[in-house]
């Protein structure tokens, strides 16, 4: 079942939604508004290895999307 990324270009809300059939993507509406004019984003996926490392210690982007916290306006000092 894939879970896929949306933006409502009414409202501007980001949202996941797990869809489990192709046939109820159209039914698919924003939690905030709850109109259907959607627009899929780009899924994103993050890889996780069993060994701790030195970047464990390094800073998270607050949003969880960016692999480089400097790259979102992160303070890094």
């Amino acid at each position: 079942m894939p879970i896929y990324e949306y933006r409502c270009e009414d409202c501007g809300t980001k949202f996941e939604k797990l869809v489990r059939r192709e046939a109820d993507v159209p039914g698919v509406e924003c939690p905030s508004c709850g109109r259907k004019h959607l627009k899929q984003e780009l899924s994103t996926f993050a890889a996780h290895s069993g060994s701790a490392s030195k970047s464990a210690d390094m800073p998270v982007c607050p949003s969880g999307r960016c692999s480089n916290p400097g790259m979102c306006g992160m303070n890094m000092n």
